[in-house]
């Protein structure tokens, strides 16, 4: 029987974009019969698992996600003092371990193409894995390893020496937010960390931010540039599932290190905002209200808590009222269906109650 956590973040964001949608503008959706200011779950997962606190914490167990991982052992065999033919042939083989090749077969000088070869076709795409693949720190090892036994004994990979990729790796992003390979799928991961998109609880509009630039050469001109951007503001909901019982497994069962992942990633959510134009909006804010629940029931978000857009009013905020939705979506429930959860523990930033280390010891626990 699997162990769950579930967390619950109420964080306010002021006017940013902090996930476009193909137009430019943040991303929306309809809930409620209400549109609301969207971020997906891949923007945050993102965000999560490549920021500085998280890196800082769990650093050595982190994989990247990549198709360029060829071009890594490329480079290396060539610091090694191979020729670059040599080193191109053996990197692409060690590179279609992880998944199929951009470009399957490159031209040869026999058969050029308006004068292009295979050494002169761009280098990057005949080292590209069609796909991203989420590639351990073993796994990656292994890979420039590899490349090191071949440059020494100046022969390539053997077939068995290929067998590069394997689920025993303890990556913790690995481990929590899964992989998915079309071509090796018996090496695919299990996601133990569930993440909803984020929504505003209310009624939210994309707004339009006209802005212009002045040529500070040219001030007689009035603007030298003149541009349109959109952008939204307001209190966002995000629901994570956090399975403890299959995150410790896939870590090979070490439970120090799954305790450490779900301390970061616990750390990360309430602090780290999405990237989204930073530069232009500081969109950088800590989660004002989270709940923890942990458990082995059958796990539930609480979104319907917001089905009816919130709308706060002159004596309460609009947070208040989140809340207070919240806490009664969560006890309708519990009425209904019993216990959701064996116990829960709240952080309240509006009522200056709870720590993000009580929060740590109780996920831990």
């Amino acid at each position: 029987m699997s162990d769950f956590i579930q967390l619950h973040i109420l964080t306010h964001y002021a006017p940013a974009n902090l996930n476009r949608d193909d137009t430019g503008r943040p991303k929306t959706a309809l809930m409620g019969g209400a549109l609301r200011l969207r971020v997906s779950s891949q923007s945050l997962k993102r965000a999560w698992r490549t920021s500085d606190l998280f890196e800082a914490a769990v650093g050595n167990h982190l994989g990247k996600r990549t198709r360029l991982l060829g071009k890594d052992v490329y480079d290396a065999m060539l610091a090694q003092g191979l020729d670059a033919p040599k080193a191109l042939e053996w990197a692409r083989q060690i590179a279609a371990a992880f998944g199929s090749l951009e470009i399957e077969k490159p031209e040869s000088k026999k058969k050029k193409s308006d004068g292009d070869s295979a050494a002169e076709q761009d280098l990057k795409k005949l080292l590209q894995i069609k796909e991203i693949v989420h590639v351990s720190p073993a796994e990656r090892q292994a890979a420039l390893q590899l490349a090191a036994n071949c440059v020494q004994r100046g022969k390539g990979p053997e077939v068995d020496e290929l067998k590069l990729l394997s689920k025993d790796a303890t990556a913790v992003d690995v481990s929590m937010f899964g992989r998915m390979l079309a071509s090796a799928s018996e090496f695919n991961v299990e996601a133990a960390v569930q993440v909803a998109h984020a929504f505003t609880v209310h009624r939210a509009e994309v707004e339009d931010d006209y802005f212009s630039a002045v040529d500070d050469l040219d001030t007689d001109t009035g603007a030298g540039h003149i541009g349109e951007r959109g952008y939204g503001a307001g209190l966002f909901y995000l629901y994570v599932c956090v399975n403890r019982t299959l995150l410790q497994k896939n870590l090979q069962g070490d439970k120090a290190l799954a305790n450490r992942a779900m301390a970061s990633l616990l750390e990360a959510i309430t602090k780290v905002s999405p990237t989204g134009m930073q530069n232009s909006y500081a969109s950088r804010a800590y989660a004002a209200y989270v709940l923890a629940e942990k458990g082995t029931q059958q796990p539930r978000s609480l979104s319907q808590a917001f089905l009816r857009p919130v709308r706060g009013s002159d004596d309460r905020s609009m947070l208040t009222e989140s809340i207070a939705s919240l806490q009664k979506q969560r006890e309708n429930f519990d009425k209904t269906y019993g216990p959701c959860s064996d116990a829960c523990l709240a952080l309240d930033t509006d009522a200056g109650t709870g720590s993000l280390q009580a929060l740590i010891d109780f996920i831990q626990d």
